[in-house]
């Protein structure tokens, strides 16, 4: 590999700068709420962009334009649930969680919402929530480092093995140096790429295959079922891929991100700015795959890398229709969707480990920075469990990444949405909500019950399990009073 090659340039260009984010973010890093949460100090802006960067990981730029690119436009059903998912997120959770978590006890994880919201002394729901982020963000992260060797592997010509580590270690070191300052600031500047790799590309492949009448007939040509919404759906199928918006109201990292920000206030532009951006996103990504057929029926002749995986159409397309230079900043793109998701997942999975076991179990006085060097060492032990998942060559983003989503979603995400819009909700019925949801994705995951993509059970019975478990018990009186107050703030700030 030649160091003047304009492509690696602008990647270590890119990294470098990711990198230099995060020394910047460490100065303002003093103790475990500044590495965890940011001080809750986001504005508008980061909260937003923030927000949909640790949303679109790899899967955005190779997943689902593959998708596209293999069956048309029936895959798009998926876009479709993400965004309505996103914006009812936005709507009914984002500004309710940022003070309900203020409320209780300034929670800064997730099982530390769930532990003081529902009054638990015994530690279980802690416990349990906090195994549930370890189990299924490891698997998260194993997808975003497997996106980000596909990228190093077919750019730079590596091996998958050498291409595991090389995509992987920037991320690692800007996470463990900046904590989730450099996090939230690098996301900005990922979003910023992402938002322009996928309004170019579509553009310059549009015109390559000349202009939208000669590319519709050319996809046509391809395969009429091309434009079928329905083709080869059912409505099971068609469910199962609407079910995805679901898994918005459990992800963690997405929350964390309306847990800091700086106030309830900052909520309602940040909703207007993430959704703008999300749905420019998830339309490029699509006309990508889309436009992508008629691109290589009509140059079968480099078609081989996109035949052999079909989650490399983005990636292909760049390097073939683009000066190097450009093609170097559109590929940094993918990087940036892979490494503004993983620093995401390696960080909630450090606050879990820091926050709800080290600190909680075995050092209750750990100073400040002890707290944080601790931090520090989960995301490297986080990062190497995950690359170890990672290795084999054979894995497909999109598939780790539906697994990890549905847990999280029916585990999570109903036990969020109710404990946030419901004070009856009870700290069994909380446990009861998030048992119910994970045992329920990974058993019809195992057995592929029905066809029924496994998040869409699995949120049923868990919000089943709250409402009748809640319902055989009362809530404590410090727990409504809380919740009340919480309400009346978010209602006179929103």
């Amino acid at each position: 590999m030649s160091v003047s090659n304009p492509t690696l340039i602008t990647f270590v260009i890119y990294i470098a700068a990711m990198v230099l984010i995060g020394f910047m973010a460490y100065r303002s890093t003093n103790n475990l709420s500044d590495y965890i949460l940011g001080g809750r100090s986001l504005g508008s802006v980061v909260t937003a962009l923030s927000a949909g960067a640790s949303d679109m990981s790899g899967w955005l730029l190779m997943g689902l334009p593959g998708a596209i690119y293999m069956s048309g436009l029936s895959e798009s059903w998926i876009a479709i649930g993400l965004i309505v998912g996103a914006y009812l997120n936005w709507l009914f959770v984002a500004g309710r969680l940022r003070v309900q978590t203020e409320h209780n006890g300034d929670a800064l994880t997730l099982p530390d919402y769930f532990s003081s919201r529902f009054e638990d002394k015994s530690g279980l729901l802690r416990i349990i929530s906090a195994v549930v982020i370890l189990v299924f963000f490891t698997i998260y992260c194993a997808s975003g480092i497997v996106a980000g060797a596909r990228l190093f592997e077919s750019t730079f010509g590596m091996s998958y093995e050498t291409a595991l580590w090389a995509g992987a270690a920037a991320t690692i070191a800007y996470t463990f140096v900046g904590g989730f300052l450099a996090v939230s600031w690098t996301d900005t500047v990922q979003a910023t790429l992402m938002i322009f790799a996928l309004i170019l590309t579509p553009i310059i492949v549009l015109l390559a295959t000349g202009g939208v009448d000669t590319t519709f007939l050319a996809i046509e040509a391809k395969n009429p079922d091309n434009f079928n919404m329905l083709k080869n759906t059912s409505f099971i199928g068609i469910i199962s891929l609407m079910g995805w918006g679901l898994g918005y109201f459990g992800q963690p990292h997405i929350l964390a991100r309306f847990m800091a920000a700086d106030s309830v206030k900052s909520i309602a532009k940040a909703r207007r700015i993430s959704m703008t951006w999300m749905i420019l996103c998830l339309g490029g990504t699509v006309a990508v795959g889309f436009f992508g057929i008629a691109y290589f029926s009509a140059h079968p002749e480099v078609a081989g890398p996109v035949t052999e995986n079909h989650e490399r159409v983005f990636i292909e397309l760049a390097k073939l229709l683009f000066n190097p230079w450009i093609a170097g900043v559109l590929l940094s793109a993918i990087l940036a969707a892979v490494m503004s998701t993983l620093s995401c997942q390696l960080l909630v999975c450090s606050s879990a480990l820091t926050e709800d076991f080290y600190k909680t179990f075995l050092r209750k006085n750990a100073s400040q920075i002890e707290l944080v060097w601790v931090g520090r060492a989960m995301v490297l032990l986080v990062a190497l469990i995950a690359i170890a998942m990672a290795a084999n060559p054979d894995n497909r983003v999109l598939g780790l990444v539906s697994y990890a989503w549905a847990g999280f979603g029916a585990a999570f995400g109903p036990v969020v949405l109710i404990s946030v819009i419901w004070k009856d909700m009870t700290r069994n019925g909380a446990l009861a909500g998030i048992l119910v949801g994970a045992i329920t994705v990974i058993v019809w995951k195992h057995f592929s019950l029905l066809g029924l993509y496994e998040i869409i059970p699995g949120f049923l019975f868990a919000s089943l399990a709250i409402y009748f478990v809640s319902k055989m018990g009362a809530p404590t009186a410090g727990m409504v009073e809380r919740f009340d107050a919480a309400e009346k703030d978010y209602n006179l700030n929103k």
